[in-house]
């Protein structure tokens, strides 16, 4: 099951990285650049690998990292949410203790979050090149990242993993993660599934605003949870006009009412 957090590390960090680095050049005491090309802050940067003692070991598709303007490191090692401090000088990024979820993972997963975790602290020199980053321990031992591009609104198949209250996300009920999707189309129809039952509307956008139409569905008897987690979906949708956002591969859906929905970019 995909894990959302309520309210949405590396680092800001990182824009002091792009403010020192130097251009190359044929005088003394030029350096190699490491200006990006791509921008720092409001960037998600999935982790792509970790490499120990020369064994490099492959990422899970949640691990992720995300800069923010506080000098903050915030993300998931592969399962567990994380933050932490950090500083920085010249190419240097100091990580200090940070802290992490306490939830159960694969056992595979498990020792992945662990390499993970002792490779991401202490000092760590940064180098960015065309949109992948690299952190290297004192040992020698290295991360590597890329930048992902954020999923757009439309077209994007948008699967649910969250209802949102308020300020509170709380995560489907058992048996019903990955049933309920929907996806907008580029000649303002939206369509999905709210779990069991087919659903089918138009849907306006107009700034960060969703104007959704008379929702059509099929009339299937679906088990109790799944028929619960309809009720919940049809309850946000039918609201006429809601209000969205989208964080990189999050949309959160949110009804005058404060209920909502939020949803990850299922890129199967």
């Amino acid at each position: 099951m995909r894990y959302q957090l309520s309210i949405p590390v590396i680092a800001l960090a990182l824009l002091a990285l792009a403010a020192c680095g130097t251009e190359q050049g044929g005088g003394a005491g030029s350096g190699d650049s490491v200006a990006p090309d791509v921008p720092l802050t409001g960037v998600r940067w999935s982790v792509e690998s970790v490499s120990v003692d020369g064994t490099k070991t492959a990422a899970p598709s949640d691990a992720y990292v995300e800069i923010t303007d506080k000098g903050r490191a915030q993300g998931n090692y592969g399962c567990n949410h994380f933050g932490a401090d950090i500083t920085v000088e010249g190419d240097t990024v100091t990580v200090g203790p940070g802290e992490v979820t306490e939830m159960a993972c694969d056992k595979k997963i498990q020792g992945f979050e662990d390499t993970l975790r002792a490779a991401f602290s202490g000092k760590l020199k940064a180098k960015l090149t065309d949109g992948r980053l690299t952190l290297t321990t004192e040992k020698g031992d290295s991360i590597a990242l890329t930048a992902e591009r954020p999923s757009p609104l439309i077209g994007t198949k948008w699967t649910v993993d969250s209802l949102v209250a308020g300020e509170t996300a709380t995560s489907l009920p058992a048996g019903t993660e990955g049933k309920a999707h929907l996806t907008i189309a580029e000649d303002g129809t939206v369509g999905g599934s709210l779990g069991c039952n087919r659903f089918t509307s138009t849907a306006k956008v107009s700034g960060d605003s969703i104007t959704l139409g008379r929702l059509a569905s099929t009339r299937k008897l679906c088990p109790g949870p799944v028929m619960g987690l309809e009720r919940e979906l049809v309850q946000v949708l039918k609201q006429g006009t809601v209000k969205y956002e989208v964080k990189h591969r999050a949309l959160t859906l949110t009804a005058s009412n404060g209920k909502g929905l939020a949803a990850y970019a299922d890129m199967r």
